[in-house]
């Protein structure tokens, strides 16, 4: 069975990081909106890597929700399905990527267009980690498949459908460049944290009362907490969201 492993919730450090204070401390870290150079080519080079994010985007929300409809109705076909599919968001991932790489390479961008093309670079990593979780909740969605459910599956599907609504939203905002409606669409994480906090009780429970309960408890619980992970993921695209239209670093989850 494969088990969550540690994946950094925040944005990680290292190159981006050590980029944006070498640029804070040559411009004096103003607080605004990030504003670009206007030439065609770097405005073309940014635009193909928005796209290419907002795919990544909707392919990942429809992948969430077949999940949870694979678990409920115990389909492991469709199942199998979101767990094959997870290659083409490794793909358009990639391709953000080297856009990313061959607009800084070609363009030249200047400070705050530098920091737009990280900033669009972090939401990428964001949505690639996003697409794993789901594939390994669907690998859980097909292994439980044959058995029958545990107390309506104590959570996650509500889990599914909110994180898909939170990652919609989200997405809304970066396609807007609308900070409000980020910062609004982060208060969902606290829903998901709340109904995978009352999932791990219930599953301890369930598990405790009956031995053959145990590894389908198991089994959710792996579900559930890459459920949660999701919601921190489509968090820090908030983030970055806030960051891209504001210019400014917020905390969206204290």
């Amino acid at each position: 069975m494969d088990h969550p492993t540690s994946h950094p919730a925040d944005h990680p450090g290292g190159p981006d990081r050590e980029v944006e204070e070498i640029l804070a401390r040559v411009e004096g870290d103003v607080a605004e909106p990030l504003r670009t150079v206007h030439r065609p080519s770097l405005d073309r080079g940014e635009r193909s890597i928005r796209d290419t994010l907002l795919r990544m985007g909707s392919l990942i929300e429809e992948r969430i929700l077949l999940t949870v409809d694979a678990l409920e109705t115990h389909d492991g076909e469709k199942a199998l399905a979101v767990i094959r599919g997870d290659e083409e968001i490794n793909e358009l991932h990639v391709e953000a990527q080297d856009l990313v790489v061959l607009t800084i390479a070609t363009q030249a961008p200047v400070a705050r267009d530098l920091r737009l093309l990280l900033a669009l670079d972090r939401i990428g990593y964001e949505l690639e980690r996003i697409g794993d979780s789901i594939a390994n909740v669907a690998k859980r969605a097909r292994e439980l498949a044959p058995e029958p459910p545990l107390d309506g599956h104590v959570g996650v599907p509500e889990m599914g459908r909110l994180a898909a609504q939170f990652l919609a939203e989200t997405m809304r905002a970066f396609t807007d460049a609308d900070a409000a409606a980020a910062r609004s669409a982060a208060a969902r994480d606290d829903a998901i944290d709340a109904i995978y906090h009352r999932a791990l009780e219930r599953l301890v429970i369930l598990a405790k009362a009956d031995p053959e309960n145990v590894e389908r408890a198991m089994r959710l619980l792996v579900a559930a907490r890459y459920m949660e992970r999701i919601g921190d993921h489509v968090t820090n695209i908030a983030e970055d969201v806030v960051f891209l239209s504001s210019g400014r670093h917020e905390d969206l989850n204290p």
